[in-house]
């Protein structure tokens, strides 16, 4: 990885998307420092709660309990392009723009950009609404409260611009990066509150060595779950074409273990958020009724609340991986290109295969989003200590340097094929 990035800083090119990247990370975390006018930021912590908000504070980098205006971070986004892409399962329109190359990629691009902001509308709503009694007693009227939605609104908005600049004219994802800079800004804060615990006696260092060792052999098994596939053999017939013979060769159809990410994961805690946040909002002070007990049932901790967690994780990654690979689809082109499974008759034949095939794959891989989900409970609950920085922040910086040293590579790849072509 070394050898590659300082490679990659001797070619003009590539070392000028790696400085436009880190200078959006620049904008990034400066943005994060600046606060929603209004609101006294002091009651934010105790509002929140160490909760499932504390997840979603890790990803923003912070800036949700500091509720400045990223306080909402890139999760709407996500979610809006988690929508649309489930949608063309079921609405011929977006299935129809899946299949119209990049002008029906433009249109789904701009349909998630609108659906980001109407999500992020949404959810400024009801966290403003959630934190009504940390607004500033000058500032409680509608206009004000307005103002609030409206500047975390733009927040979103600004974030979603600043990482398609960063894909189109940095280097990897853009929207992962962001997310991959909010949670590696929050490494020094935790390793400082680590410090605390140790000086205070709060926490053995027999067991932060403990966690240090975990987390490796989490980052290891991560690696290992991220680039495993399983790989379909593929035969190509060969085919006559005046003199010469084309096709004949073997290849494979690669099905990775974890095809959809770490995306089921954010869209549960996304969607989890909403009961918690209507409950609370009724509930307010009380500790009993209805509004109370769904406070309670959908704690972070809460038994209930972990295994509704680990069903949608496991919904969410079926749904999203049969989104992103249809296997009908593959099944057809094998077909029309020539190709088959051996053993198998092309067409609805290799499609059934293909669907046993995912379904495990995906099973497997459902399974280890789940656990990778649930660490930071169980730590919690074993130390007595609320953990923020979990498995799943690993499983996204692991996964976002994977892919965005895999682009580094092929940029590189690419520059030595032109230079033997000189």
């Amino acid at each position: 990885m070394l050898s590659s990035l300082a490679a990659a800083w001797k070619i003009k090119e590539l070392r000028q998307k790696i400085l436009f990247t880190l200078m959006i990370f620049v904008v990034f975390r400066a943005g994060a420092h600046v606060p929603v006018p209004g609101i006294d930021v002091t009651q934010i912590g105790a509002l929140l709660g160490s909760d499932i908000w504390g997840y979603l504070d890790v990803i923003s980098g912070g800036a949700l309990k500091q509720f400045t205006v990223f306080a909402m971070g890139i999760v709407p986004y996500i979610n809006a392009s988690i929508i649309v892409q489930l949608l063309t399962m079921v609405v011929p329109y977006f299935e129809k723009l899946q299949k119209e190359g990049p002008e029906g990629r433009k249109k789904m691009t701009q349909i998630i950009r609108y659906g980001t902001v109407v999500l992020a509308f949404a959810q400024a709503i009801g966290i403003t609404f959630v934190l009504r009694t940390a607004v500033l007693p000058e500032h409680q009227n509608f206009f004000s409260y307005l103002a609030i939605v409206i500047t975390l609104t733009a927040g979103t908005a600004f974030l979603m611009w600043l990482g398609e600049l960063i894909t189109e004219k940095g280097i990897g994802n853009g929207i992962s990066l962001i997310i991959f800079a909010g949670i590696v800004s929050r490494v020094p804060a935790g390793a400082r509150t680590v410090y605390e615990y140790i000086v205070n006696k709060t926490m053995h260092p027999l067991l932060l060595l403990l966690f240090g060792v975990l987390a490796l052999l989490v980052i290891a098994g991560i690696v290992y779950i991220q680039e495993g596939q399983r790989r379909i053999p593929v035969q190509y017939a060969k085919r006559v074409v005046g003199r010469k013979v084309y096709g004949g060769q073997s290849t494979h159809i690669p099905m990775k273990i974890n095809q959809a990410g770490v995306i089921p994961i954010i869209f549960a805690s996304s969607f989890l958020i909403l009961p918690q946040t209507i409950a609370k909002f009724f509930a307010g002070e009380n500790t009993v009724g209805v509004a109370a007990w769904f406070v309670k049932i959908f704690g972070f901790q809460h038994p209930v609340y972990l295994v509704i967690y680990t069903i949608f994780i496991f919904l969410f990654t079926y749904f999203y991986t049969a989104a992103t690979f249809n296997t009908g689809d593959v099944a057809d082109n094998l077909k029309k290109h020539g190709g088959f499974v051996p053993g198998l008759r092309p067409g609805k034949p290799t499609a059934e295969f293909l669907d046993r095939i995912l379904s495990r794959v995906t099973f497997a891989g459902a399974a280890f989003l789940a656990a990778i989900a649930l660490m930071p409970n169980l730590a919690s609950a074993i130390t007595g200590q609320s953990i923020g920085f979990g498995g799943t922040s690993l499983l996204i910086v692991v996964g976002v340097a994977l892919e965005t040293m895999k682009q580094i590579e092929s940029h590189l790849l690419m520059r030595h094929y032109q230079g033997f072509m000189r």
